[in-house]
């Protein structure tokens, strides 16, 4: 009996596991998201557009990226659980077809005096390593040559308590990095001690004049009162030689204060750990400007400000030590390894070799690792945390960006785009929120949100192809291909502001004339010297004071979720005063903050309840219904409306409120002007701060600045956030401030801007040590038509020259 004939070959099914190539998301309801469902292809380049506030980054970070980081946690043991952040789950029906997401965003790096580039990445640990195996004299491990790590030697009994027990004596020596002098910050600081307190007053008639320090505080100026070490009544400056001593240096000491126990100590330590640990560029305003008045920071003369001790700096290998190296720019630093031949550490020097060609690749080789990592922008803390993404072999992860593009010139743009694409191409899925229309270009899928901001944005417009955005319809289909022209005719500058000899970082003494009265734009490839020319010479300069400059730069903007833009701005004093007079009761009442809280939520307006592990719920406070005030407060009136109400308004709304009738409250009305000219008409007065999206919160920062009286602004990447069709919006802004006769100075890439300046001051021609050099200055049209630089040449391309 012969065998049965084997059928034909059928075409093979689809595998089951091959169907999972979408990420759903339905029924989102995060922040302004209003039901949003998309779908999303894997394993592809997905950029999500829209105006600022449009909902981008509530649907990539505040949905996915959170959901998946949120269930990788539920891996973990209820015990591991109890040590990380607690995430809620977000607001949406379906979210299906997650993958793991590695989240590159704009958060800048820890400020923390000892952090720098070099330990906020791998390198610094790498090179440690390295110099303990090879550097001549040897000194040690690699802690030995770390300047976070103290040295430490301890001898003494101890009690080894294993069958008979028996005390034996004991030694212990760990050899650390760390200068002893500046404790490993490169600084060391001379306290002036004229601006902590006034030594003619007593403590009593309030001597301190250290912010926040009131006479009535319990924890700072009544332990020193009611201590019993001092006389509270007794001028300062007759303190006795021990009272002096127990008032500046004393050591922690526990004292009891109306029955409660407190520690008391000098005010010199206290001074020091609670203003000086931290960095200074990381301090509210008002706190930084009481630093920079106390407090004279300069370079440790021990270590010179390597931050190292004697002992790391002496080991060296091809007479480099590794304060050399970390001085290095990465660049250099990467040719000085490559010329390393030691089999011995082979692997250590290909992953170190690997990791600072990344530096490079990224655009960051103008660095060093010994750069402070408070001191980089948002663009560059963002590349920063790319590098150790660029070499992973994982694939199938969701890498989520946040605008990769923010601080990079026109030639950077296509490096950046060539990475992302490396990314999609290993494998993963990239998901991008951007503005540029040099980066959505590369997109294989885009997602359009909008079509406003706030309230009438969180709704998708378009999804699709770059090409079905373009004839879309959607605000940034209609703006995709604007192109700004060259100014025909620009202002004549009134004067000028001198510049000699500029040096700070790379700057190579550098003589410039920045013009008064014109928009002036400096600009240049990233690390070609302009935040240096313009903040170290310019706002930190001899003329800074006597021209009035007001400098608005990148640094975040620090606020509670009790914050919001009418307590950032000031706002809601007037508006206060305004209710508090027409109602004969005090302002505090008005305040969430204070006197008129809900005493059931504290003014939060939401009651939070920590699960441990769990995470935490918050729910509506039932007492005041969400509105933060005591019930009493809301009976008070203002032209119809309660203060909550009030709060509730957007920006336009208000404006129109207070500008007349029974509310007209002037000084309110100028400020909620200044926010509606920068485009934060949609804005609620309430909304916490810590909703805002990136580009929202810097023009925050604009409007406050503007109120400033000031004859120079100074603006560090004002289009960082905004969309194509709200730089429009700013050019005008601009033109209102130099027409006004203020004098505006623009640090910035952006073509737009560059086109509409009627001075461009142009640094390169390289960065890092190849910049530091004005490489053009004059009008657009002249470096248009010039081409000599790579600004030049971006520019002539953008406006079709």
């Amino acid at each position: 009996m012969s065998k049965a004939t084997r059928p034909a070959a059928r075409p093979a099914e689809p595998h089951a596991a091959d169907s999972h190539d979408l990420i759903r998301v339905h029924g989102a309801r995060v922040n302004n998201l209003k039901d949003v469902s998309v779908e999303i292809p894997k394993r592809r380049l997905t950029v999500f557009t829209g105006v600022s506030g449009s909902g981008k980054s509530s649907l990539v970070f505040n949905t996915i990226a959170a959901e998946s980081q949120r269930l990788i946690n539920e891996t973990y043991s209820a015990f591991v659980q109890g040590f990380m952040p607690t995430l809620s789950r977000p607001e949406v029906d379906v979210l299906d077809g997650l993958t793991t997401v590695i989240t590159v965003d704009q958060q800048r790096l820890g400020a923390d005096p000892r952090s720098t580039v070099g330990t906020a990445t791998d390198a610094n640990a790498m090179l440690r390593i390295l110099f303990s195996r090879l550097g001549k004299p040897h000194i040690g491990p690699p802690s030995a040559y770390a300047f976070n790590v103290p040295s430490v030697r301890a001898s003494g009994a101890i009690t080894v308590e294993r069958g008979a027990r028996k005390t034996v004596k004991a030694t212990f020596n760990r050899t650390g990095g760390m200068c002893d002098r500046c404790e490993g910050r490169g600084t060391v600081s001379d306290i002036d001690l004229t601006q902590l307190y006034d030594d003619s007053k007593s403590l009593a008639e309030g001597a301190f004049t250290i912010p926040g320090w009131k006479s009535d505080s319990f924890w700072t100026v009544r332990v020193y009162a009611e201590s019993g070490f001092l006389d509270p009544d007794k001028p300062i400056r007759k303190f006795t030689k021990k009272e002096m001593h127990d008032f500046l240096y004393r050591e922690p000491t526990k004292v009891k204060v109306e029955g409660v126990n407190l520690t008391y100590e000098g005010l010199i330590p206290k001074i020091q750990k609670s203003f000086l640990a931290k960095d200074k560029e990381a301090l509210q305003p008002h706190i930084r400007a009481f630093v920079e008045r106390a407090v004279t920071f300069t370079t440790c003369p021990a270590c010179d400000g390597t931050r190292l001790s004697e002992g790391a700096r002496s080991s060296k290998i091809k007479r480099i030590s590794i304060a050399d190296a970390c001085a290095m720019q990465i660049s250099d630093l990467a040719d000085w390894v490559r010329g390393l031949d030691e089999p011995s550490v082979a692997p250590l020097l290909d992953a170190l070799q690997q990791s600072l060609d990344a530096f490079g690749e990224i655009g960051l080789g103008y660095l060093s690792l010994d750069r402070p990592s408070g001191t980089l922008s948002g663009g560059e803390a963002q590349r920063v945390k790319m590098i150790r993404h660029l070499g992973s072999s994982l694939t199938d992860i969701t890498y989520v960006f946040d605008e990769p593009t923010i601080g990079l010139h026109p030639h950077d743009i296509q490096r950046m785009n060539d990475l992302l694409l490396r990314l999609r191409d290993k494998g993963n899925t990239v998901l991008v929120v951007e503005h540029k229309p040099e980066t959505i270009a590369i997109a294989d899928h885009v997602v359009d949100l909008g079509p406003g901001a706030g309230p009438g944005g969180g709704t998708v417009c378009f999804e699709g192809t770059v090409d079905g955005l373009r004839t879309g319809g959607t605000v940034t289909g209609r703006h995709f291909d604007d192109r700004a022209a060259v100014k025909e005719s620009v202002r004549r500058p009134t004067g000028a502001l001198e510049i000699r000899g500029a040096g700070t970082n790379n700057l190579r003494d550098v003589d410039v004339d920045i013009p008064l009265g014109v928009l002036a734009v400096v600009t240049g490839v990233a690390g070609s010297g302009k935040s240096s020319l313009v903040h170290g010479s310019l706002v930190k300069g001899p003329a800074a004071a006597e021209q009035g400059v007001v400098s608005i730069d990148q640094s975040a903007i620090r606020g509670s979720r009790r914050s919001n833009p009418a307590t950032y701005t000031g706002l809601l004093d007037p508006i206060r005063k305004a209710f508090a007079k027409a109602n004969g009761v005090k302002p505090a009442l008005f305040s969430a903050n204070s006197e008129g809280a809900c005493p059931t939520c504290n003014g939060a307006g939401v009651v939070y309840t920590d699960l441990a592990m769990m995470a935490g719920v918050a729910s509506v406070c039932e007492e005041c219904e969400g509105k933060r005030f005591e019930a009493s407060v809301l009976d008070h009136h203002l032209g119809g409306r309660d203060i909550s109400e009030v709060l509730a308004m957007s920006v336009t709304e208000a404006e129109e409120f207070f500008g007349s009738g029974e509310a007209h409250t002037p000084a309110a009305h100028r400020i909620l002007e200044r926010l509606a000219d920068v485009g934060l008409g949609y804005l609620s007065l309430g909304q916490p701060l810590t909703t805002l999206s990136g580009g929202e919160r810097q023009r925050l920062k604009l409007a406050t600045h503007m109120g400033e009286k000031g004859g120079v602004y100074v603006l560090d990447e004002p289009t960082t956030g905004l969309h194509l069709a709200d730089v429009e919006q700013l050019l005008g802004l601009l033109d209102r401030l130099v027409d006004s006769g203020k004098s505006v100075v623009v640090v910035e890439h952006h073509q737009a801007v560059m086109a509409h300046a009627d001075w461009i001051i142009d640094l390169g021609p390289g960065a890092g040590h190849d910049g530091g050099r004005v490489v053009f200055e004059g009008t657009p049209a002249d470096l248009v038509a010039a081409r000599s630089t790579l600004t030049g040449e971006h520019l002539a391309a953008y406006v079709g020259g």
